[in-house]
């Protein structure tokens, strides 16, 4: 009791201890720290629908001449306890977003003739969970298991924290049973008129290296300039990392049909519909399955990245004619070089996985907007990301005479499928490894990045095979000089690369936890939260080429700021939900918070420029 008491006594001066030295026998006999706060819940309408969307009010009253702490991102005294609310147990078919609470008042403490000003909760406080329930689910009684703590003071004196146990249940009615009005539905007006005024008023942003735009969803034109923006998103999802060693092996299954330009047109468009088919089931699952809200989220799932991995491994063997055991007939059916209808469907879906690990510029706010949207308008939204994806591949089947010149047979043609095979087989050892770093990574913990220097090899063995080949097939000067050149490039290009990427470089890093989040925003300390992953090559990219420079690193390392790495490796829930809770579903994303709370800068494509001002922002 006087452990707690002591340190926030400590600031009123001598009357104070003098009140903790009475407070054994007299305070705690008036004033029991459960009533001071009574607790009570209401839901905004106890009945739902499956699919519906409903609030619980967890309902804070507190004594006159009290108050409670706000919660952990809004209280820089790390001496007292914030208010926190937990969610410990969701009902079958429901979900949780993120605890929305309100903003603290000014209050009073210390003697009344020299009070002083400091952030808490007086009187009703309201603190409300958003609650959607799943389509499609069956009617009946779901409870929802929460956990409050919080601590109440007078102008004094704190007493002991209480955590309290609160259960809530809603019915779910079937589709055909109505709804009766809900009451108390003042208790719901500061939320409603936040949600309201965040869909009235907030665009969804857009930024990509610091030239950024918004777009209103409203009205026809706003929408349809959305999915024109979330089709320019899909369109840059080939240039990425992720996706841009696929496009040769596409263009070499294409070459074969070059010459009959109907053939060429079909597969094209077969490849084109693998692509879109794949981003409309991503559509599917993130508006109906429960818990499913991430483009890029089943790469969480270290299992599917493994099988992805031996697929594309199989695939890249192959393609160099290395075939010597019998193989699952879908594996051929995915070789590039085979000219089927259903083989460039199925690469069409691979080339579609291998892109969500990647976020395109403007295509990560798109989907994390369509994530929030009714099934029709999120389904509108990814469509218009896989037709953007797909647009090369029509294009190269339109225009053949752009791949026609491509060797399609003979030694050159061979030479070809070798040094693509290994460098595809380099992308599946990627997936492999990363995989194998999210069996046994353990959250927060960095995970391991040897796996790189097998990817690396592969890659300068690709380069080597080049080289050394090249001068056997060629009598040009011209072409050996090339080739050669660009077979030792790309040797000790891999080289480097598996130096720099299994480098931890010089940020000093914190793995986030929400403790650690918490304690450095009771410190006064700016947090920039670096969402990132194994299997998010632009993360790798944003890290190494604006994070690690040196103006950058200096503000990052400095007094004052915590640079907090959040790893979506493995499993990482508490990674996940602080995800959500920022607002968005994809990664790469930057987010620097000033000291109070605020969320100062957000991006997924950002320059280092951004980040310095941003942190510099946070400090004022």
């Amino acid at each position: 009791m006087l452990k707690n008491a002591m340190p926030h006594c400590i600031r009123h001066g001598a009357f104070c201890l003098v009140l903790l030295h009475i407070l054994p026998v007299a305070g705690f006999a008036q004033r029991v720290p459960d009533r001071v706060v009574r607790v009570e819940v209401a839901w905004s309408n106890p009945q739902a629908h499956a699919g519906d969307k409903r609030v619980l009010a967890v309902v804070l009253d507190i004594e006159p001449g009290y108050h409670v702490n706000p919660d952990a991102r809004r209280l820089h005294d790390d001496l007292l306890i914030p208010t926190q609310l937990g969610v410990t147990s969701v009902g079958d078919g429901l979900s949780t977003e993120a605890v929305y609470y309100p903003h603290p008042a000014e209050v009073e403490v210390g003697p009344v003739d020299a009070p002083r000003l400091i952030q808490g909760y007086e009187g009703r406080v309201v603190l409300y969970v958003p609650v959607n329930t799943a389509s499609g689910l069956t009617p009946g009684e779901r409870s929802l298991e929460l956990e409050l703590t919080y601590q109440a003071c007078d102008r004094h004196v704190c007493l002991p924290p209480v955590t309290v146990q609160v259960v809530a249940t809603l019915t779910v009615v079937d589709p055909a049973t109505p709804i009766a009005e809900a009451d108390h539905a003042d208790l719901f007006a500061d939320f409603d008129a936040r949600q309201s005024n965040q869909v009235a008023d907030q665009a969804v942003t857009f930024d990509a290296f610091g030239w950024g735009f918004a777009v209103s969803p409203g009205g026809l034109l706003g929408f349809v300039t959305l999915l024109s923006v979330a089709a320019l998103g899909g369109f840059l999802l080939n240039f990425t990392p992720c996706v841009l060693p696929v496009i040769p092996l596409k263009m070499m299954g294409l070459s074969h049909a070059a010459a009959n330009r109907s053939r060429c047109l079909l597969l094209g468009v077969a490849m084109s519909l693998g692509v879109v088919a794949f981003w409309l089931a991503l559509g599917v699952a993130i508006a109906t399955v429960s818990g499913f809200t991430a483009t890029n989220q089943l790469f969480q799932y270290p299992a599917f990245t493994v099988l992805v991995g031996v697929v594309i491994a199989v695939m890249a063997v192959g393609m160099m004619d290395l075939f010597s055991v019998t193989v699952p007939r879908f594996i051929y059916a995915v070789d590039p070089r085979r000219d089927t209808v259903t083989g460039s469907f199925l690469l069409g879906v691979m080339t579609a996985v291998l892109s969500t690990p990647c976020t395109a510029p403007f295509m990560g706010a798109a989907a994390a907007w369509a994530a929030t949207q009714q099934p029709v308008t999120t389904l509108a939204a990814f469509g218009a990301i896989g037709g953007g994806m797909a647009l090369p591949y029509l294009l190269l089947a339109a225009f053949p005479q752009w791949i026609a010149r491509m060797p399609r047979s003979g030694p050159a043609s061979l030479l070809i499928k070798q040094v693509m095979g290994l460098l595809l087989l380099a992308v599946g050892a990627y997936f492999l490894g990363v995989g194998l770093s999210g069996l046994t990574v353990t959250p927060p913990d960095p995970p391991s990045v040897l796996y790189w220097w097998v990817v690396m090899a592969a890659i300068a063995g690709a380069g080597a095979w080049l080289a050394v080949r090249t001068p056997r097939l060629t009598a040009s000067v011209a072409r050996r000089a090339v080739f050669v050149g660009l077979g030792g490039a790309l040797a000790l290009s891999a080289v480097y690369g598996g130096v720099r990427l299994t480098d931890r470089g010089p940020i000093d890093w914190a793995y986030y936890t929400p403790e650690r989040f918490a304690d450095a925003q009771r410190n006064g300390r700016v947090v920039v939260l670096d969402f990132t992953a194994e299997w998010c090559l632009n993360c790798k990219w944003l890290e190494k080429n604006v994070l690690q420079q040196a103006n950058v690193v200096q503000r990052l390392n400095g007094d004052g700021v915590v640079a907090m790495k959040v790893d979506l490796t493995g499993r990482n829930e508490t990674g996940n939900r602080l995800l959500k809770q920022v607002g968005r579903v994809a990664i790469p994303l930057l987010v620097v918070f000033a000291p109070d709370g605020r969320e100062v800068f957000k991006s997924d494509v950002y320059t280092a420029g951004q980040v310095i001002n941003a942190i510099d922002q946070a400090r004022q």
